[in-house]
This record gives C-alpha cells, sequence and structure tokens, in this order.
C-alpha cells in the first residue's frame, strides 16, 4: 500500500493511477501529494536524500547526496545578519557537498525517475534550459533509465554534461528559446511514445526540489522565518512551500509558513511585475521573447511559469506573505562575487540572483536582524568541480518548424543510436 495520495489542491478529489496531471473535475488546479503520515521523520538506514519520509518513491534506491546545510559567518556578517543559514546545491568537498552537477535539480531528477520507473513509465522527455538537462543526463547514464533532452541552442553556452552522460540522446532547437523547447518537448514525447516529464504539473518534480526544506529542517529543527529562492518556473519554490504545509502540520517545527523571498533577473522578470501590481495575470509585455537577450540567467528565462495556476507561485506568495525582486546583471554579478569572497565557493549566476535579493532585503528591512534566514543556492562549485568533469552537449539541431514527418525521423534514429 502507498504512503501517499495525489490530491487536487482545489476540489480535494483523490486521483488513482495518475502519474502527471491536472485534476480532471477542475481546470488550472495542480495537484498535490498528502503524505498518509503527517509526521516528518528520517529512516533508520536510508542514506542522501531517501532517508525523508516524504517523498513519492518506495522501497530501496540508488545513492544520492543531498544538501548541505550551514550557519553561515562571512556572508551573515556582511550583511549584517546572526542567524542566517545557507543550503548549498553543489560541489563543495571541503564542506561534504557532493552534487557533480553542482544543482539543486538533481533532486528533482533522482525523485522523478524513480517515481516515474515506480509507475511504469518506460522513458522520459525533458526540456531544459541547462541545469534539468545535466541533472537528468547524470541520472540517465547513472541508472540506465530512457530519456530524450531537448535543449535551445541559446543556452549552449551554459549547458554542460558530467563526464559519462555524453550519449545521453539530446535535441538541440536551434531557433527558440526555453519556451519553444518546451513545444519542441512535447511534440518530440508524441512521436517517441515517451511522457513529457511534465513540468510544475509533476508531483514528484516539485516534492524533489522541496528536499532543500527537509533537509535545512532537519538541521536547524525548525522551519526558517524567511526563504530566499530565485526562480524560472517557479517549480522550486512551489515545492519548498508545499513541504512547508506539511511541517506546520506536523506542529512541531513552527506553526507559521516562512515568508517566500523570490527573485527574477531583470529586466525578464514577468512574476516580479504581476506581483507587484498585485495581479494572478502575467502581461504579454513581461513576457516577450527579447527580453531574455538581455539577461544574464537564461536558465531563468520561462514564458510559461507556474504562477497563475491555482496552487502556483501566486498563490504560495499570498499564503506566505512574501516579496519579489528584479535583480539586475550588474547587481547578480555583484552578488556572485560578494559570496565567492564572503563564504569562500563560486556559486551560478542565477543563485547569485537569490543572494542580490537577500541583500536588498537585508538593506531595506525586508528581514531583521535576528530572524532566521535561509537562502537556496540552488547552484555552485562548477569551478571547484572543475572541466576535467565535462562534457559539451552534442545532439541534432533542428528548427521549431520542422515537420511531423521530419520530427518522426528524427526521433527514430535518436532512439535507435541510444
Amino acid at each position: 500500500m502507498s504512503h501517499f495520495d495525489i490530491v487536487c489542491r482545489k476540489c480535494g478529489t483523490v486521483l488513482k493511477e495518475t502519474y502527471c496531471a491536472f485534476c480532471e473535475h477542475c481546470v488550472g488546479a495542480l495537484l498535490v501529494t498528502k503524505y498518509k503520515d503527517s509526521n516528518f521523520y528520517e529512516a533508520e538506514g536510508e542514506e542522501g536524500i531517501w532517508r525523508f519520509n516524504w517523498l513519492p518513491v518506495h522501497g530501496k534506491k540508488q545513492y544520492a547526496p543531498g544538501p548541505v546545510v550551514y550557519k553561515s559567518e562571512g556572508l551573515a556578517r556582511k550583511l549584517g545578519l546572526d542567524d542566517l543559514h545557507i543550503a548549498f546545491n553543489g560541489y563543495w568537498p571541503e564542506r561534504g557537498a557532493d552534487i557533480r552537477t553542482c544543482t539543486f535539480k538533481e533532486f528533482e531528477a533522482a525523485v522523478v525517475m524513480e517515481n516515474s520507473r515506480e509507475n511504469h513509465i518506460g522513458g522520459l522527455v525533458v526540456p531544459s534550459a541547462g541545469n534539468t538537462a545535466r541533472a537528468f543526463a547524470m541520472m540517465a547514464a547513472r541508472t540506465g533509465y530512457p530519456v530524450v533532452i531537448v535543449v535551445p541552442r541559446m543556452c549552449l553556452t551554459e549547458i554542460w554534461y558530467p563526464k559519462g552522460a555524453e550519449q545521453v540522446p539530446t535535441i538541440i532547437l536551434g531557433d527558440g528559446d526555453y519556451s519553444d523547447a518546451i513545444d519542441l518537448a512535447r511534440r518530440v514525447a508524441l512521436e517517441a511514445g515517451m511522457p513529457f516529464e511534465g513540468g510544475v504539473k509533476n508531483v514528484a518534480k516539485r516534492d524533489g526540489l522541496g528536499i532543500v526544506l527537509l533537509e535545512s529542517v532537519s538541521k536547524m529543527g525548525r522551519l526558517p522565518e524567511h526563504y530566499f529562492q530565485a526562480v524560472g518556473s517557479g517549480t522550486g519554490a512551489i515545492g519548498a512551500w508545499e513541504m512547508a504545509e506539511r511541517f506546520v502540520r506536523d506542529g512541531r517545527f513552527g506553526s507559521r509558513l516562512p515568508k517566500l523571498h523570490l527573485a527574477q533577473n531583470a529586466p525578464f522578470s514577468p512574476m516580479v511585475n504581476a506581483w507587484n501590481r498585485g495581479q494572478r495575470e502575467l502581461s504579454p509585455e513581461d513576457l516577450r521573447p527579447e527580453l531574455i537577450g538581455e539577461i544574464a540567467t537564461r536558465v531563468l528565462s520561462n514564458r510559461y511559469p507556474a504562477y497563475e495556476v491555482m496552487g502556483g507561485v501566486y498563490d504560495a506568495m499570498k499564503a506566505s506573505g512574501g516579496s519579489m525582486y528584479a535583480i539586475t546583471n550588474d547587481e547578480l554579478i555583484e552578488a556572485e562575487e560578494m559570496f565567492e569572497a564572503e563564504e569562500g565557493i563560486d556559486i551560478v549566476p542565477a543563485a547569485a540572483v537569490a543572494v542580490a535579493a537577500l541583500a536588498k532585503a537585508a538593506a531595506n528591512g525586508d528581514v531583521r536582524r535576528d530572524e532566521n534566514i535561509l537562502l537556496n543556492i540552488t547552484g555552485g562549485g562548477e569551478r571547484r568541480l572543475g572541466r576535467d568533469e565535462k562534457v559539451q552537449v552534442k545532439g541534432s539541431i533542428v528548427s521549431k518548424n520542422i515537420s511531423n514527418g521530419e520530427l518522426e525521423e528524427l526521433v527514430c534514429q535518436t532512439l535507435k543510436k541510444n
């Protein structure tokens, strides 16, 4: 018997034998995992991420490391904060961090793949602007689980695969952005007979990203008062909110949700702009593709963010009384340099967006000196990992206007080769 149900957040319907979908009774409402054990615990005999009970998987899994959570000294002193904790997701062996994809998307990939396997899904098609591709490529190479990855060529300068993942099937979109790659991935999924991995609709994805909060509460013994993260689709922030709701229901780790502080790279900051207008609806003006060319963090450039949907970012922000920040390229570069100087490790530009947001919040009084703060460093240690551990992404380059017949032939050849 399973230790969880899949429930519609809006109507409460329990869905049977579902893998990744919206509720059949409600339009535009996310499903959520409801665990039968309302108390959080760590299972004996399990290691890494699998020791937590609030994950939608069963049985023994291959080892997967989790984040390293520690109390900051350098950055905390720099920003005038007394109780700042950092969840570092990346490669930093001196601190015990061994995530060789250098991204928290590795948790997502591990949980999604195991959940898919248990649901008898024979493979997945995964779109990405960088981090998700790397995580799924590594997990596919490690476990032998079939995936086809779709990435936009405009992001190739930011995309690399871990050594050993060179043969993972990859299709490169030559004339579009991340959102266009998502559209192409849906077409590839139909041709390949493999499901699209589902994005924010996939409860395993959100719960996998929520591991950051599981590890943090395990280490701190409490829910943080404030939570900082950069967002593109917003899926990771929703996962953190959903985990926080479970901790509040548990009752032993705090009675209030952490205030979410979410940040985007301006000028492509559609969720920030909508939130500051007090609106659930995103503006088409803020989603213009040309804005993506002006930002340093294209991994945050999702034109289909999970903001408006019920149970999405807007609802998470309302529930937590959150704040959002638009961070310029200059601000993120300054934050990136500050973090490395104060903490002693390199971080990716997207993580620097969150650091810059924290610096703004500390300066303008959004957080007090004595409050407990969790900063999610979503990726870091790429330079520390070294070039020898990385390989260039290779694959077939196609147009978003590729015909169905041409796409069918390409998918067939891609799967045959692998």
